[in-house]
């Protein structure tokens, strides 16, 4: 089958939608499919074969994110040209619109993914939050049911949908991890690249620099952590616009020395980067599923997170890592259990490089050709 993928963001800028896209079609291509991709264009970029970029503008709150101009009049003929089967769109907004509109028109299945829980990105757009919030519920529910299929990466965000009023099937498919590229890596590297000590135990953090990350949270734990444990470092790996207001936040809490900031790493270099720090945590409240998480157990790392929306899901408490509430006690009371006692991490590492395997690629895709096959019937 042929399938035609629409989304609103897309290499070279990384993010776990933009994971999950990638990983995708690298498993729908082993498995003998077409895959075309449609996306924004990030400055120039050279050809690619089977991605069409569009044209695009900065968005005004994130340079580095582009925001396609979802114009192409040739477009149903050149989808028709390629044998498009199925349209997969992978947000409700400027290329899934298109992209629903495309498969309206051309008479094909429709599948959406719904990564994102929209309505906790509302502080991007500060007047009337809580209208606000309503209104874009209430506009994703409605492009849902638009859809023959819609696909979350968790249990608790396909409940979530069917509460909300999305009425169409939805399935349950997490985005899987390409485990082999979790294997036979230096884990000396990250401290080396950055200038570390050995001694140090890290803490690692991997996410977007913005508020739906509640990385603020994770600063006000880290403090209480290095205040009894001197020898811990956190390393915060992603960009955003709220860097400079974190790094301000360290300083006020006594602890930029011991936090790097690390910026983004190009993915070949992401597992190197997991496989080098000591642990992984986490206290976003607004993920659909966290793969960041999984990968941190694929290279296994024991992980602390905040229990919330598709995160329970990736850790197994007490198992391959602790879930806690949004108490900075609580989180900062498992991450020192976690510091101060090297046979519970390695074990609890151990576990979390055993149950990432659950999320195999190749597996997950499997899953989600099952469902295409289903819709072209």
């Amino acid at each position: 089958m042929h399938i035609g993928i629409f989304t609103d963001s897309y290499l070279p800028y990384t993010s776990g939608v933009v994971r999950s896209i990638v990983t995708f079609t690298n498993e729908l291509r082993n498995l003998g499919h077409q895959v075309s991709i449609f996306a924004p264009s990030y400055g120039k970029c050279r050809p690619e074969k089977d991605i069409y970029r569009f044209r695009s503008l900065k968005a005004p709150t994130f340079k580095e994110f582009a925001l396609a101009i979802p114009v192409a009049p040739a477009l149903p003929r050149a989808l028709r040209e390629l044998r498009i089967d199925l349209i997969h769109v992978h947000s409700p907004f400027l290329m899934g619109q298109l992209g629903a509109r495309m498969a309206r028109q051309l008479g094909l299945p429709l599948v959406a993914t719904y990564h994102t829980l929209y309505e906790e990105y509302v502080h991007y757009f500060p007047l009337a939050p809580r209208l606000m919030r309503k209104a874009v519920r209430h506009y994703t529910v409605s492009f849902c049911n638009r859809c023959q299929l819609v696909i979350t990466p968790t249990e608790v965000i396909t409940a979530y949908l069917q509460e909300n009023g999305v009425k169409v099937p939805v399935v349950s498919i997490p985005t899987g991890i390409e485990l082999d590229r979790f294997q036979n890596l230096d884990p000396t590297w990250l401290r080396r690249y950055l200038q570390l000590p050995p001694e140090e135990v890290m803490l690692l953090h991997v996410g977007r620099l913005g508020k739906e990350k509640n990385i603020t949270f994770i600063l006000q734990a880290f403090a209480l952590v290095h205040q009894q444990v001197p020898h811990t470092r956190l390393v915060l790996v992603g960009s955003g616009p709220l860097k400079e207001t974190l790094q301000s936040q360290a300083r006020s809490l006594g602890i930029n020395q011991a936090v790097t900031f690390a910026g983004s790493f190009p993915f070949e270099q992401m597992p190197a980067v997991y496989t080098g720090a000591d642990l992984f945590i986490f206290a976003s409240v607004t993920e659909t599923q966290g793969l960041v998480i999984a990968e941190a157990k694929a290279a296994g790392l024991p992980v602390v997170a905040v229990k919330a929306y598709g995160v329970e899901e990736m850790v197994v408490n007490g198992k391959d890592g602790f879930l806690t509430p949004l108490d900075i006690n609580a989180f900062s009371a498992c991450v020192l259990q976690l510091v101060k006692d090297l046979s519970l991490r390695r074990r609890m590492g151990e576990q979390a490089r055993h149950n990432a395997a659950g999320l195999a690629a190749a597996a997950m895709a499997r899953r989600l050709e099952a469902q295409y096959q289903v819709l072209l019937r």
